[in-house]
């Protein structure tokens, strides 16, 4: 039986190899778009109903403007290069909530939520284009899914290798709490991992250069970061790179995002 469940994980493993958009790195992803979506509502619906929304117009307008803008160019980037069918896995939106956090996150599907908190750091649109162009490359990097697959992984042996074969309900289930678990606070912000923070770096500069704006502010957005969190850490930083080598990172990929500039 062991081994026939063995056999039966490879092939799932092999069925389900994809590559990452623009970087082209090799993932593996396990749980169909389907599910993830569906883990992603839930979760995502709890936290709007649990958290209310900026009083501020201008602000909450910004936070529409900006997210519209990337998302217009990604779709079309897609269409250009003939994965027009991943358009349907996005149905964007774009929140600004009233909470004093330095944070954002992108839930799977296109839910973008901005915490008025960040907005300071950010100063301007651009700022603002370098938060929600990272976040929105999670959601199209498809990192929440690659991180559900791996936790699948190691617990490979145990009733989830049966949950992840048959039973779907429970998979939802299990995934809602493995991938997103908010509990007394917000605990939204999944804990990717230094590769996948790099990657959504990356792919977010040229996501927000793609869309018409200027690369080289991410640089000093992620200054500003770092001054902010010298003397304690912060919840959009946590699990993340340091200071030092992500703008170091960047600035090795300013180039490639540059040539997707347009003034």
């Amino acid at each position: 039986m062991k081994k026939l469940l063995s056999l039966v994980l490879l092939a799932c493993i092999l069925a389900s190899c994809s590559s990452v958009l623009l970087t082209g790195r090799k993932q593996l992803l396990l749980v169909p778009d389907s599910d993830v979506l569906a883990m992603s509502m839930q979760s995502y619906k709890q936290f709007i109903d649990s958290v209310p929304a900026s009083t501020n117009k201008a602000n909450t307008a910004l936070v529409k403007k900006v997210g519209n803008k990337i998302s217009v160019v990604v779709e079309n980037y897609l269409r250009t290069n003939g994965l027009e069918a991943e358009i349907a896995n996005y149905a964007w939106e774009f929140n600004l909530v009233k909470d004093t956090s330095v944070n954002a996150f992108c839930m799977p599907g296109g839910k973008v939520v901005v915490f008025e908190g960040i907005l300071p750091v950010t100063q301007n649109e651009g700022g603002l284009a370098v938060v929600m162009g990272h976040e929105i490359a999670h959601a199209v990097a498809k990192h929440s899914s690659e991180r559900l697959s791996q936790q699948m992984m190691l617990q490979y042996g145990s009733s989830l290798t049966d949950i992840l074969l048959t039973n779907k309900s429970e998979l939802t289930k299990t995934g809602v709490n493995a991938l997103y678990g908010i509990g007394a606070q917000y605990g939204v912000m999944l804990p990717y991992s230094r590769q996948h923070e790099y990657e959504a770096d990356r792919m977010g500069l040229i996501f927000l250069a793609m869309a018409g704006y200027d690369p080289t502010q991410a640089i000093a957005f992620w200054e500003r970061m770092a001054a902010k969190s010298a003397g304690a850490p912060i919840e959009f930083m946590s699990t993340h790179p340091s200071d030092a080598n992500r703008i170091a990172k960047m600035k090795a990929n300013l180039p490639e995002a540059m040539a997707y500039y347009k003034k």
